[in-house]
């Protein structure tokens, strides 16, 4: 048997490829078979996964299988906390006055099987049960009350809503209320009240002012006249003291012989000098008869130390 071998150099290539052919679509198939197997979670994530369109298991954030062609991840579910802004919305207050308010929600998945299976839109279910829970809660208060008590308004909120996302997966962490804002003719008047508030304490606050200004100028008007009262005491005292140390030290003096000729001689002198002070002063000078006898003068003022001494003893 003889074979030809006179082949062109084409055909020996294809007749080689069709020998290496078979092997890389094998490689390529096993290939794209453990791509479709590997799974690589992100941290803080879960892929939900299912067979035949059915729930089988969830995977966390690491290294995950799944069998090709038969099981799929049908949903990626974060366990961040997530931040949802909530729309302006209207609101009738308990004395009927109209409100736009908006407001943040901060929720986070807790069990992602609820999240994807227990509602079709968990974002979207959290924030209409917000906005509902919100106008029920203003519908409670009234105007005064909205502004006072929003921290009450925001836990009010969050117990309603964890109430209900319990099923869907979702707990929602807390909630914000951003803006409250009343219609333009109801800021109008609480700025007016404002006004007439602050003017109002201001006065009570400048009466107070004057008042306490009042009660010091009369308490040291107060304590002036104290003080100068007890200063007049203090100088009639060491007066009279002073007076009554004089007293007795003339009477001490005049007690013994030389004291009595020392004041004699005093006296005499005194009396001398008056009269002279008198002649300066005035032409016509009265005098007692006896005034131009020194004797008579001197047994005038001994009299006059006896009354004193006799007054001194007693």
């Amino acid at each position: 048997m003889e074979f030809n071998l006179n082949l062109n150099r084409s055909e020996i290539m294809d007749f080689l490829l069709s020998f290496v052919s078979v092997p890389l679509f094998l490689v390529g198939l096993v290939a794209i078979i453990i791509s479709k197997a590997i799974k690589f979670v992100p941290q803080q994530h879960i892929y939900v996964v299912e067979r035949f369109g059915q729930y089988v298991r969830s995977m966390e954030g690491g290294l995950g299988f799944v069998v090709p062609f038969i099981e799929r991840v049908a949903y990626d579910r974060t366990l961040k906390e997530e931040a949802i802004e909530i729309p302006g919305q209207a609101a009738i207050t308990k004395d009927n006055i109209e409100l736009q308010v908006d407001g943040v929600l901060y929720i986070k998945v807790i069990d992602a099987k609820k999240a994807c299976y227990g509602v079709e839109n968990y974002r979207y279910t959290v924030e209409q049960l917000a906005q509902t829970t919100m106008r029920a809660e203003l519908g409670k208060m009234k105007l005064d009350q909205t502004f006072r008590e929003r921290e009450t308004i925001n836990t009010n909120v969050v117990s309603a809503i964890n109430e209900a996302s319990e099923a869907w997966g979702v707990q929602v962490l807390r909630y914000e209320a951003k803006d409250i804002n009343p219609p333009a003719s109801v800021k109008d008047a609480m700025e007016k009240e404002m006004t007439a508030e602050r003017e109002k304490r201001a006065t009570i606050l400048e009466s107070e002012a004057e008042k306490e200004s009042a009660i010091n100028v009369a308490q040291g008007d107060k304590e002036s006249k104290i003080l100068k009262a007890q200063g007049e005491a203090e100088k009639i005292t060491i007066e009279a003291d002073a007076k009554a140390k004089a007293i007795k030290t003339v009477g001490d003096a005049v007690s013994s012989p030389e004291g009595m000729q020392a004041a004699r001689i005093e006296l005499a002198n005194e009396a001398i000098r008056v009269r002279q002070n008198l002649a300066k002063e005035t032409n016509t000078v009265i005098l007692p008869d006896s005034a131009g006898d020194p004797n008579s003068i001197v047994a005038s003022a001994m009299s006059v130390i006896e009354a004193v001494k006799s007054t001194q003893g007693s």
